[in-house]
């Protein structure tokens, strides 16, 4: 199996050394679900990009940001006006955003590109950061998945289903949508373990045949991270739902960038979310 690479002419996408500084990473933010305190979450996602200092080179939001979006012709999604705000500030600041579709943000037809300015990808990207070689992907569409998920997906990314869902009043719609985001979310209560080697995306990106440092996806909402066989790593970053014992909930964002050792790190970003 080769891995599929989103590039540039082919060729592949670089950032060189005077380019950059830092680079951020993470997913599954999944704002306006009504779980815990959705106000709280959103306003916790909002400074985190608000605190970006001015040597970061790029932020990457790989794949389920919102736990729902469509964009219609006449219309955007209620909601996430703060964080829509805060994004335009970071893409005013020059700094590059990269929007990865998830399995739940994938219907962007050109919003986010023309009003704020984001790079949206619909499939993974291999990109160089300062030398190390990455593989960027949500995760949901990188392996062999069990077929009933793979038949989810491909209903979601079929653009005749997508045309006949536009059909559909946004009222109607976006209650659909959300009724099945939240069904989707009761049934998976359970915190779910990394399994390395096991997962889809582990061989995934051990097939792939390009030089690879890092892959860095999440769709799991769980941590994971292990060696690969061509000895990169892989990185699956957790989600900010998860409840820890505490009652807190503390999302991943991987650091790359301004140390000496070329590494990535995966710190917590503390993010305060009652339990239901």
């Amino acid at each position: 199996m080769v891995c599929c690479l989103l590039s540039a002419g082919g060729t592949g996408l670089s950032y060189s050394a005077f380019d950059m500084s830092k680079y951020y990473f993470t997913a599954d933010v999944h704002l306006g679900l009504k779980k815990g305190d959705p106000a709280e979450r959103e306003r916790r996602f909002i400074r985190f990009l608000d605190s970006l200092e001015e040597d970061t080179a790029g932020l990457f939001l790989l794949g389920d940001i919102f736990d729902f979006w469509y964009d219609y012709k006449y219309v955007i999604p209620r909601g996430y006006t703060r964080t829509l705000g805060a994004l335009a500030r970071v893409r005013d600041r020059g700094i590059p955003v990269h929007f990865f579709v998830g399995n739940h943000d994938l219907w962007t037809f050109g919003y986010l590109e023309e009003e704020l300015g984001m790079q949206v990808h619909r499939r993974e990207l291999y990109i160089q950061l300062e030398g190390k070689n990455f593989l960027l992907g949500h995760g949901h569409r990188m392996g062999r998945y069990p077929l009933k998920i793979r038949f989810l997906h491909g209903m979601f990314h079929n653009r005749f289903l997508q045309i006949l869902f536009s059909a559909l009043h946004p009222r109607w719609a976006f209650a659909l949508a959300h009724k099945w985001s939240v069904h989707n979310r009761n049934n998976h209560k359970s915190l779910r373990r990394f399994r390395c080697q096991e997962e889809p995306v582990y061989k995934y990106a051990a097939a792939c045949e390009r030089p690879m440092d890092y892959c860095i996806t999440g769709h799991l909402h769980t941590s994971g991270r292990c060696r690969l066989p061509n000895g990169g790593e892989l990185i699956v970053l957790e989600d900010w739902l998860s409840v820890a014992p505490a009652g807190s909930v503390r999302g991943d964002i991987g650091v790359f960038g301004g140390t000496e050792k070329g590494e990535v790190e995966v710190i917590k970003a503390p993010v305060v979310v009652h339990s239901d």
